[in-house]
């Protein structure tokens, strides 16, 4: 594998949790796909990348994102241990390649992939990771998403009314979550890092606002009994959506009041806005400092101010 994809995979197996001699070794035959049931008919995939989601049923699995290109086979038996139908949409929750890596193998095996219409583009050119200060090549032809939308998109399938909505500017430019209504599970991509700070690919349009907003609008969805699955990171319920939402507006006032008073970068990190949550957020591979910087970065976007203002709309159907 080239140097720079294995420092990229380093870094995002590290959000994956996998262990460090892992990573060390790069030895993708040790990797191994978790799996969990939800419901009867929705499992979580967990181990080889961000963390997937399959529907089952008559009309054959959808599965939400598709993880890491070393480990699609390993993907793919998770799945046919599941189910022996093949797979037949996938779902992109963003552009980032621990999400898509497996895309071009299942579109070989048969599978349509399904993405906002960002996704594409991003997908489609050569990119740069500011946060891990990397370059992505672009994916070939085959792995990026057949199926576009702007907006929202329901699915009908195997009896669940799947509901794709998009986030503007959160994590990404392309981010989606995606619902699964009867079984009341909700997938919200990489907009939650569960038990970690979520960082923002600035790179790609990601903002601190955007990932707020993907908060506000998981709470219009989630009740009480709701499953929720983050892009990384143990599943979670409402209550954690609210506690980490309180966390990502306190600190996001916090520094855009520091901005306003005309305060550097390097002396908003210093006054550390995320004091108090470090304990419980800040031990993972982005630390609080770097988190800081990331959102102050992100203030600087136009598209921060101008999606500030812009509602995100909920499909009823």
């Amino acid at each position: 594998m080239h140097a720079i994809h294995q420092r990229v995979a380093l870094i995002l197996m590290i959000v994956a949790g996998l262990t460090s001699h892992r990573l060390c070794a790069q030895d993708w035959s040790k990797v191994e796909v978790q799996t969990v049931r939800l419901t009867d008919s929705v499992y979580v995939l967990a181990g080889a990348g961000g963390t997937m989601a399959v529907l089952v049923g008559e009309d054959g699995p959808l599965l939400v994102d598709s993880g890491y290109k070393e480990t699609a086979e390993k993907t793919a038996a998770a799945v046919k241990a599941i189910t022996d139908k093949p797979i037949r949409l996938v779902i992109n929750t963003h552009w980032h390649f621990d999400h898509v890596g497996g895309n071009e193998a299942l579109v070989k095996a048969g599978a349509i992939i399904i993405a906002h219409e960002n996704v594409r583009k991003q997908m489609s050119a050569d990119r740069h990771v500011a946060v891990i200060d990397t370059d992505v090549p672009a994916s070939p032809p085959a792995a990026r998403p057949a199926i576009t939308f702007a907006d929202s998109l329901t699915l009908h399938w195997n009896g669940e009314d799947v509901r794709i909505m998009h986030v503007p500017n959160a994590h990404t430019d392309g981010d989606s979550m995606v619902f699964f209504s009867k079984a009341n599970v909700l997938h919200m991509g990489d907009t939650w890092f569960n038990g970690m700070y979520t960082f923002m690919d600035i790179n790609a349009g990601g903002s601190l606002d955007g990932v707020i907003r993907a908060f506000d609008l998981a709470l219009t969805l989630a009740d009480d009994t709701t499953v929720i699955i983050p892009g990384h990171g143990p599943k979670a319920d409402v209550a954690g959506l609210r506690e980490y939402r309180t966390m990502l507006v306190t600190v996001r006032d916090r520094v855009r009041a520091l901005k306003a008073q005309g305060k550097t970068r390097d002396e908003v990190i210093a006054a550390k806005p995320t004091k108090e949550y470090d304990a419980k957020w800040g031990q993972s591979w982005l630390d609080p400092d770097t988190w800081v910087g990331l959102i102050f970065d992100t203030m600087k976007l136009p598209s921060s101010r101008s999606e500030r203002a812009r509602p995100v709309r909920v499909p009823t159907d």
